[in-house]
């Protein structure tokens, strides 16, 4: 497990550690595919940053033992349901790698990657029950699962689609990316024991943060940055236009239509171009300002946070999230 900036904040880097070791504890299984594959995917290096918001947003410092237990476990539900979806995504998309890493379903085949992220959708549900039972969040989590799977399909419906409009792609994002982001800032307020002002704030906050860092991921595919092991046009190839080349359809579509019309026939050739054309007209530097007005609007409503301690780390974070192209 990767914990990154987290190290110069013992408190959620011991917590994390601990959601790391409550997730180990949990993917034991007979079957030794499956136990092979879940292992796999628990130490492929995971940032952890879904917990991580939860657990600023609860802080974590100023509840009892008892109380601790419980965060350690719905922060553990998050990153569970997150390498679930992971999983499935890499199944749909046919990826060979995931976190820099040989995927599950490259490593395994399909059909134990589908019935590993089903396990792993078994432990997200017996954790929210554990800690949720007559809690109005267990009906939230539930919701945030249909809203990440109304954001797959749609990304699925807009494969290969040159009049995709950006307000499909940013209600996409907000399904399939911000919902966890939003999730975990809201209910570690809640389970926090926040106002129910703090509690609207942290869930915007997790929003438009999880917004800003689909777009950063969505440029990484044409910055082709491999240290951050984002196999370069991997999501053009397969028909799912992001923000970059969204912006750049929108003045200069007479240059890109005759390479994406040949779809999943597109060579390599082809795609350099399409990338050389998105770079060139500035649909990478459009989608960095894009996503800098929505990490900006974050940190803005973190300024209006109580505590001094979760502004500071919120902030850190951002900072980084925004940076994490350069």
């Amino acid at each position: 497990m990767k914990q990154h900036f987290f190290h110069t904040y013992p408190a959620i880097n011991n917590a994390l550690g601990k959601v790391n070791q409550t997730i180990n504890d949990r993917i034991t299984i007979k079957n030794t595919q499956l136990h092979d594959a879940l292992q796999q995917m628990a130490s492929n290096g995971g940032k952890y940053l879904r917990p991580a918001f939860f657990l600023l947003f609860a802080n974590i410092n100023h509840q009892t033992a008892d109380e601790q237990e419980k965060l350690i476990k719905i922060a553990s539900s998050l990153e569970v349901l997150h390498m679930a979806t992971l999983i499935h995504d890499d199944i749909i998309d046919d990826s060979p790698k995931r976190r820099g890493a040989v995927s599950v379903q490259a490593a395994f085949g399909k059909d134990t990657a589908v019935y590993t992220g089903d396990f792993l959708f078994t432990i997200f549900f017996d954790l929210l029950v554990e800690t949720m039972t007559g809690s109005a969040y267990l009906t939230r989590n539930a919701r945030t699962m249909r809203k990440i799977l109304t954001g797959e399909l749609g990304q699925m419906d807009n494969r290969f689609d040159l009049d995709q409009s950006l307000l499909d792609y940013y209600r996409n994002v907000n399904g399939k990316t911000a919902a966890i982001f939003s999730l975990a800032a809201e209910e570690g307020a809640y389970f926090g024991h926040a106002d129910h002002r703090t509690i609207n704030l942290a869930k915007r906050i997790g929003q438009n943060i999880g917004i800003s860092f689909q777009i950063l991921d969505d440029i990484l595919d044409y910055s082709g940055d491999e240290r951050l092991n984002k196999p370069v046009l991997e999501d053009l190839a397969t028909g799912v236009y992001s923000l970059p080349l969204l912006l750049t359809l929108q003045n200069h579509r007479h240059e890109l239509e005759p390479l994406l019309a040949k779809k999943r026939q597109m060579t390599i050739e082809d795609i350099e171009k399409v990338q050389k054309i998105v770079v060139t007209h500035g649909g990478v530097e459009q989608a960095q300002e894009i996503a800098t007005k929505f990490t900006q609007k974050a940190q803005t409503e973190i300024d209006e946070l109580a505590d001094k301690h979760t502004r500071k780390m919120l902030k850190l974070v951002a900072n980084k999230l925004l940076t994490r192209v350069n």
